[in-house]
């Protein structure tokens, strides 16, 4: 699977990906200037396919364009942020303690 059509859906707060049936997400609060990656999840069923990581990459991606700061309090995206230097180089990260 190489394209994955990544949805935002301000109204909820989150970025979507839909494939058969199934739904994986990452879901964001923006507070003033920073927008905190809260969770990301996908099913069983879509996992190994790269979704989470281009989930994550989209928020980080909305974070560059709209100048915020990316406060990712998710594990995964903490993780994804960390393995991913050139992404986390395009915008500014507010690193809380690495969550468990």
């Amino acid at each position: 699977m190489t394209d994955i059509d990544v949805i935002e859906q301000p109204e909820r707060n989150r970025f979507v990906v839909e494939i058969d049936g199934h739904e994986g997400e990452v879901t964001y609060v923006i507070d003033g200037s920073t927008l905190t990656i809260e969770h990301t999840s996908v099913p069983d069923e879509l996992g190994g396919k790269g979704i989470a990581g281009k989930l994550v990459e989209a928020a980080v991606t909305k974070a560059s364009t709209d100048g915020l700061t990316v406060v990712p309090r998710c594990p995964y995206a903490h993780r994804w942020l960390q393995r991913h230097p050139d992404a986390a180089a395009t915008v500014t990260i507010d690193w809380p303690p690495e969550p468990t």
